[in-house]
């Protein structure tokens, strides 16, 4: 073979791998649906329309021990729900009533056991099932990286580390500095995105549609993202919660734009200017496929992409009263002023403060 030949033939080998890596990133709704198209509504869109959960065990990034593998084993995925039906069933089982509170555990994992569990597994409904998207059970929800990890930059981490607690200024120093979920002010770990993630309780969400416009109620805080079909994003100094979505529709998927987000609400230690791109499909009559792009040069070394399954469930979506008798807020900031009487410093008040259930 020519030293020409063998380049070409080495070029178009190339270009087929990254043509079938890029493919990777994410599942082709089309494939997923298995020639399903969803009914529409009166304008003539796909409905989307119902009360939907992305709930589910599995978790936003993967175990480094995976690897890059996205799919798991049968034997891996019954492994798994396994372990979290028998922890549920331990949690519900009757409490000794001769245990002291120190020696109780918490029933969520993760959390402390005793008096500083601020709730037992009676309070939280992360799912209890594998995250299946096509038929496949994944180890995360990132499908990119491939690793299924946050791609953060050296210098984004140190940006993030910088705004934590540290010597001139406390994670308890008021209301200010402590995570908007525990505030009330918006629900946490992503919930309310964009992304929208699951989280541990009140995976919820609503989905209604107008002619030019898609609102989906957001179960945790009661948040509410208004969406509008068509239209320009406003100018860069004009930030809101949520970020500003236009969406548009892509045959049967709506792709929703999402910037000018607040600096005090974004993705993982994202910049303000990050831009996140979802797109929403109806794969079968229960069924939505919810893929998010998230990009932010500054913080991530390539974009971080995921998807999710959104089921459709006969739930209703209740009141979310979380200021409503809340003494949690005061309850904090009156013991670190406790603490600060007394001579000490509360445990946590420097270093990065996280949301429940956040990796």
């Amino acid at each position: 073979m020519s030293f020409r030949a063998l380049s070409i033939a080495l070029a178009t080998a190339t270009l087929a791998v990254l043509a079938a890596t890029s493919g990777l990133s994410q599942t082709n709704p089309a494939v997923a649906a298995k020639g399903y198209k969803a009914p529409h509504n009166a304008w003539g869109q796909p409905d989307l329309s119902g009360v939907w959960s992305p709930a589910t065990i599995t978790r936003l990034e993967r175990e480094s021990k995976l690897g890059d593998r996205l799919v798991l084993t049968e034997a891996e995925t019954q492994a798994v729900e396994g372990e979290t039906a028998d922890f549920g069933k331990q949690d519900r089982a009757p409490t000794d009533p001769s245990a002291k509170v120190t020696d109780l555990q918490c029933g969520v994992k993760g959390f402390p056991a005793g008096p500083e569990c601020g709730y037992n597994n009676f309070w939280v409904d992360p799912g209890t099932k594998i995250l299946r998207v096509a038929g496949e059970p994944r180890s995360s929800i990132l499908v990119s990286p491939k690793n299924g990890r946050m791609p953060i930059r050296p210098e984004a981490a140190a940006r993030i580390q910088g705004q934590a607690g540290n010597a001139q200024v406390g994670n308890f120093d008021g209301p200010e500095r402590r995570p908007l979920g525990e505030r009330c002010l918006i629900g946490f770990g992503s919930t309310s995105g964009p992304p929208m993630l699951p989280v541990l309780y009140n995976n919820h969400y609503a989905i209604a549609q107008s002619k030019g416009e898609v609102a989906i109620e957001v179960e945790m805080v009661h948040d509410l993202r208004l969406i509008r079909l068509g239209g320009s994003h406003p100018p860069a100094s004009v930030r809101k919660w949520m970020g500003d979505s236009a969406a548009r529709w892509d045959g049967e998927t709506l792709v929703v734009e999402t910037t000018n987000f607040r600096p005090d609400q974004t993705f993982r230690g994202a910049s303000p200017d990050m831009k996140v791109v979802e797109r929403f499909t109806r794969i079968s009559p229960t069924q939505l496929l919810y893929q998010f792009e998230v990009s932010d040069p500054s913080t991530f070394t390539q974009p971080v992409v995921g998807e999710l399954a959104w089921n459709l469930t006969k739930d209703q979506i209740y009141e979310y009263a979380c200021h409503e008798g809340n003494y949690a807020l005061p309850g904090i900031l009156a013991g670190a002023r406790e603490e600060e009487r007394k001579g000490r410093e509360m445990e946590g008040n420097r270093g990065q403060v996280k949301d429940e259930g956040e990796d």
